[in-house]
């Protein structure tokens, strides 16, 4: 026979009301009691019903993720992967499951979304990428659905996760800068992510208060891929002038760079100096290990989860933006040219 909600709060010593507030997440529950009736729930192999749940909280205990585009981008980049555990071990903690949807364009994406919403299907929305003038935040703002934002959008009202991107560029910039690199270029992601802005923006900054040039041609768009880097690598190493260093938006578009370098029997950091972000593993154990800013990509969507279910259930967020801290792990890919020419 099924063990009941009243099976729980009578072996804990609490009404079913309460059991049933723990389940979902009610801010008033202490957490000894919540810490309580889910070990007994356990111990007597509880199961709750999603659905009888529903009918009496009018939630679906569901949020939805927006996975990004291209495709290739969430299988190929660790970035996305552990974004996406962090999301779903906080959801899990919290007794909410992760409906994951994509589309291969802006419409389809704002298709999705849109059924999301108006079919009910989940009671909240995380964005895993923030594009300049997205129709789907748009749209969530106009409809007043719960939403986060791993990134920032500009607009004050919105909730989001985020690292200082600027500081973090301005900080690896400054890195080669202290190693006495003066031609650094830069590789960027897509122009129309704020990420991509904001990172540029870093490295410009950086330039500027160290009086060194900054040259267009030194800089180079691109999506997160490996084929990314390798054609940027290209473009650099044929150009007149070339970097002796260079700032790459993503440890997997670095990855294509040191493929292309190897093939043309160049070598780093020798030929040139590279420094990525989001320190993934393969960064510590590429060849050579790569110089990366670690932005805590696990944090970033334990934190999204976190608080956006924070949001569904009525606490109202001190802050809207939450800056999870980076950090720079000096590796052997960029050179220190001072004691190079000493």
């Amino acid at each position: 026979m099924a063990v009941t909600i009243k099976d729980v709060a009578k072996k804990a010593g609490v009404s079913p009301s309460t059991v049933s507030r723990v389940l979902s997440n009610h801010p008033r529950i202490s957490r000894e009691t919540t810490r309580k009736v889910k070990e007994i729930m356990e111990e007597m192999g509880y199961h709750s019903n999603i659905m009888a749940r529903s009918l009496v909280s009018n939630k679906t205990y569901t949020l939805g993720m927006v996975l990004p585009r291209p495709a290739e981008e969430l299988f190929q980049n660790q970035f996305f992967a552990e974004n996406i555990r962090g999301i779903t071990t906080q959801a899990s903690r919290n007794g909410f499951d992760v409906l994951m949807t994509a589309g291969h364009s802006e419409q389809d994406e704002l298709e999705a979304v849109t059924r999301l919403v108006k079919g009910r299907r989940v009671d909240g929305i995380i964005l895993l990428q923030s594009r300049k003038n997205d129709p789907i935040i748009v749209f969530l703002k106009k409809e007043e659905f719960p939403f986060i934002l791993i990134g920032h959008y500009g607009d004050d009202d919105i909730l989001c996760v985020d690292n200082d991107n600027i500081q973090a560029s301005f900080d690896a910039t400054m890195h080669l800068i202290s190693q006495g690199h003066e031609r650094i270029g830069f590789v960027s992601g897509p122009p129309n992510l704020t990420v991509s802005q904001d990172r540029l923006e870093g490295y410009r900054k950086a330039l500027a208060e160290n009086g060194l040039r900054m040259l267009s041609e030194w800089i180079v768009e691109g999506e997160f891929l490996q084929e990314s880097g390798y054609r940027a690598m290209s473009f650099f190493m044929n150009l007149p002038e070339r970097p002796t260093a260079l700032v790459v938006i993503d440890d997997i578009v670095t990855f294509g760079i040191l493929r292309g370098l190897t093939e043309l029997g160049f070598k780093v950091p020798q030929d040139l100096s590279l420094v990525s972000f989001n320190n993934i593993t393969l960064a510590e154990l590429s060849s050579p290990p790569l110089t990366s800013i670690d932005i805590g990509i696990y944090q970033l969507g334990y934190m999204a989860s976190q608080l956006l279910i924070r949001q569904i259930q009525g606490d109202k967020p001190q802050l809207l933006r939450t800056i999870v801290p980076h950090r720079l792990f000096v590796r052997e890919s960029s050179l220190n040219l001072k004691r190079n020419w000493s």
